[in-house]
């Protein structure tokens, strides 16, 4: 049973603004969740508990709750109860950032693992993405991710020497690509790509993925004015990872 301390800081925390009331429940769930209050995996009061201390039908909970459910705050396991979900990271998707600013911004510690870092021919696919003659000389590097330890990102990254001639001596255990480029090749445009792809045997090893688990691919280009700097293929684990974008309508 639910302690009558977090039913009454939930009833609380209901406003009584003018919305449906499954919809001002779900919102004082929310709001609890991201204040903390209820943490990842506490169980959740039941229905029964919710209904009487809101004093609301059992509807208005079960939709509250089935809805939270399918928008990832919370699980719901037959027989067992309702638990806060576990919170995703997310990263902008219409935007480029610094992964080890994305996290710290979480109050989380960003390392990473550099697993390759050097100059190699370009093929016919990255010498169009680059903008250079196949078998012109490219930069390559392949990098995890981690946040507290936890890997979140495998970046492969092929960059333009012209735009970034010192990039493969740079040290990258100590700041990311990110950092170097931004100075020497200032982004004033970019593309993106996302899909749904299934990981390699060897990008399941790194990312410490289970069997079929999925992963989001991002593919990004940038350029410094007209120059191609980089076009890059950001792995992320679909269980740990959520996109975030925002767009509004001048129609």
């Amino acid at each position: 049973m639910v302690s009558q301390q977090i039913l009454s800081q939930l009833s609380a925390a209901i406003s009584d603004t003018p919305a449906p009331i499954y919809q001002r429940v779900k919102q004082a769930i929310i709001g609890q969740i991201r204040a903390g209050v209820w943490q990842p995996h506490q169980r959740v009061p039941s229905e029964s508990e919710l209904v009487n201390e809101l004093s609301v039908s059992r509807m208005t909970i079960n939709r509250a709750l089935r809805e939270l459910t399918s928008e990832g705050f919370l699980i719901r396991m037959q027989g067992v109860g309702t638990f806060v979900a576990e919170a995703k990271a997310y990263t902008p998707m219409l935007e480029v950032h610094n992964i080890a600013d994305e996290i710290a911004e979480r109050g989380h510690r960003h390392s990473s693992k550099i697993l390759v870092c050097e100059a190699r021919p370009a093929d016919a696919e990255q010498a169009l993405q680059l903008g250079i003659a196949r078998g012109e000389q490219m930069f390559y590097s392949q990098i995890v991710h981690f946040e507290n330890d936890i890997p979140v990102q495998i970046e492969d990254r092929f960059v333009n020497p012209k735009t970034a001639p010192d990039y493969l001596q740079q040290v990258y255990s100590n700041k990311t690509p990110y950092d170097y480029l931004m100075k020497v090749a200032p982004l004033t445009s970019g593309e993106h790509r996302v899909e749904a792809v299934s990981a390699s045997a060897s990008q399941s090893s790194h990312l410490q993925l289970k069997e079929h688990e999925p992963c989001l691919l991002i593919h990004r280009r940038t350029w410094s004015g007209n120059q191609v700097v980089t076009s890059a293929r950001l792995l992320y684990p679909g269980s740990r990872y959520q996109l975030f974008g925002r767009f509004t309508s001048h129609g």
